[in-house]
């Protein structure tokens, strides 16, 4: 499956949110800085589907806010 994530990373507070379907906001904690951010979404996205980390993976958009994400 196929998703679109736009990330909000320094938040105070981290969640994730469906704005519509396929459609997320995910509030990391992380800084967008060697990874961080990106690492923190993986870990969310496999917690809130119910998945091993390894299935998640950022197909386009690892250095922007926006990303298409594909969990196996």
């Amino acid at each position: 499956m196929r998703i679109t994530v736009k990330a909000v990373p320094r938040s105070s507070k981290a969640g994730l949110e469906e704005n519509s379907p396929g459609h997320f906001k995910a509030r990391l904690t992380s800084p967008p800085e060697k990874g961080k951010a990106n690492a923190e979404l993986v870990e969310l996205l496999a917690r809130h589907f119910g998945v091993k980390k390894s299935r998640v993976a950022i197909v386009s958009g690892s250095k922007s806010r926006d990303k298409t994400v594909e969990i196996a």
